[in-house]
């Protein structure tokens, strides 16, 4: 397997990454892995979908500890060898972001591989707490690209960090353009499997994204105001945020999920839980607007579905806006379901419509979206498999993101396989003047649903 030493501009390979709080990592290897075998040269069309996420890396971080039978124990050469393999059916992901021909991105087939990187640190595991997102462990432990243009650089890089303890983490960091956290998923689960088991992955990924093009004659049928340029003039600057890990328990979820009115889903009734103690932690005037913004599926959605191997974007934004009166009077949940159940294939068609009048050659939007400070955007990874990519050794005991880049920011995902009391975490970032009142709020909003006031 060929072997490269990393060259490529922008991409961060300093020999000795040190970050106040937490001991040096000191990288021991670098190099590029490319596929295994032979793969298709082409250019890869990106849709309107692909073109409008954030262009960048999405950090996530993967921590195991050693068991007892640790022979050969995430062993560099086996896990790039696997790689290797795992690159031949995903193979856009060996390739680079480039302007093709007529101007517009595209993905460019040219096996040049992904970034693989090992390192050591005399941290422990625990050292980490609770995995709370941060700047320092994007930096200590996934491998970023510290130049703003990212065209040209890997769009998969992978850091395996050995630590004093035993216990590795595996930094992820896979471009947005290039695929959803689904997709990424997608990836990363096929390639512990195949350091697992030495097989090939059941499902290979759908690489047509021609699925997800714009119709002919273009018709826009629906209201897509989370892509409409803002009226509003964006903040001159953003407040300082911080981010923390908020844990609910199975009990805690039984607690809010019974509404006045009826039942309520675990989503619908953890997102109206974070608005409304949202809104009570920035302490909102009652008639100020706030607007919840959601990232959807299009697959299970579009007629017919598109197959949930598919590599790219599949997802867009949503949302539902109210006063903070109506969302303290409990009305969260109303808005949330009258958003979600507009959600539909013609929805999903008439947005790409949309966006093709929004993106010029080069697959830059048209107008400037602003989320406001009286906004939240959350983000749901239930469901999704984070906990599956076992490589041989175990499952990860914590699976999530590396970092959050701004206040308002949610992510709600499944407890680890550890956790006793199963539930779910809430990865939020918050303004630091709000962040200690939101987990005040967050919990004693709990006790009054458990105690019947709500």
């Amino acid at each position: 397997m060929k072997q490269e030493v990393n060259t490529e501009r922008g991409v961060f390979h300093q020999s000795k990454l040190e970050m106040g709080g937490y001991p040096p990592i000191e990288i021991l290897e670098k190099g590029l892995v490319i596929p295994s075998e032979e793969t298709p040269a082409e250019e890869i069309w990106l849709s309107n979908l692909d073109l409008l996420v954030a262009r960048a890396h999405t950090p996530t971080v993967y921590f195991y500890r050693r068991p007892l039978d640790d022979a050969g124990f995430f062993s560099p050469e086996g896990l790039k060898a696997a790689l290797a393999r795992t690159l031949v059916p995903f193979y856009p992901l060996a390739g680079r972001l480039v302007s093709g021909a007529d101007g517009r991105l595209c993905i460019r087939c040219t096996a040049e591989g992904a970034l693989f990187v090992v390192a050591r640190s005399e941290a422990s595991v625990d050292d980490f707490g609770d995995f709370a997102p941060s700047d320092e462990i994007r930096q200590l432990l996934v491998p970023f690209a510290d130049s703003a243009d990212t065209v040209d650089l890997p769009l998969v890089m992978f850091q395996l960090t050995f630590f004093r303890c035993g216990g590795v983490c595996l930094g992820a960091a896979v471009h947005h353009t290039a695929a959803d956290g689904l997709g990424a998923l997608h990836f990363v689960n096929s390639w512990a499997r195949i350091t697992h088991t030495n097989s090939h992955i059941p499902i290979p990924p759908t690489i047509n994204r021609t699925l997800l093009r714009a119709r002919s004659p273009l018709s826009i049928t629906c209201s897509h105001i989370e892509y409409s340029q803002s009226h509003l003039p964006p903040s001159s600057t953003h407040p300082p945020f911080t981010s923390a890990v908020l844990k609910l328990s199975d009990h805690h979820l039984s607690l809010i999920k019974t509404s006045p009115k009826r039942p309520l889903s675990t989503f619908k009734a953890v997102v109206s839980h974070i608005w409304r103690s949202a809104c009570k932690a920035r302490r909102l005037e009652p008639s100020i607007p706030t607007r919840l913004y959601m990232t959807a599926d299009a697959r299970s959605r579009l007629r017919p579905p598109l197959p949930a191997s598919y590599l790219g974007n599949a997802i867009f934004r949503v949302s539902s806006e109210a006063t903070a009166r109506e969302i303290s009077d409990f009305g969260a949940a109303a808005k949330i379901d009258a958003t979600t159940k507009r959600i539909d294939d013609e929805f999903v068609r008439s947005l790409i419509d949309y966006l093709e009048e929004k993106v010029d050659e080069a697959g830059v939007r048209k107008g400037a979206w602003v989320m406001q400070e009286t906004d939240l955007w959350v983000i749901s990874w239930l469901g999704l498999p984070i906990y599956e990519a076992d490589f041989g050794w175990g499952k990860p005991i914590y699976m999530g993101r590396a970092c959050l880049q701004f206040g308002g920011l949610v992510y709600i995902v499944p407890s680890s396989p550890e956790e006793a009391e199963g539930g779910l975490s809430v990865l939020i970032a918050m303004e630091e003047e709000n962040m200690e009142r939101f987990k005040k709020v967050f919990y004693e909003e709990i006790g009054r649903a458990g105690s019947g006031h709500l």
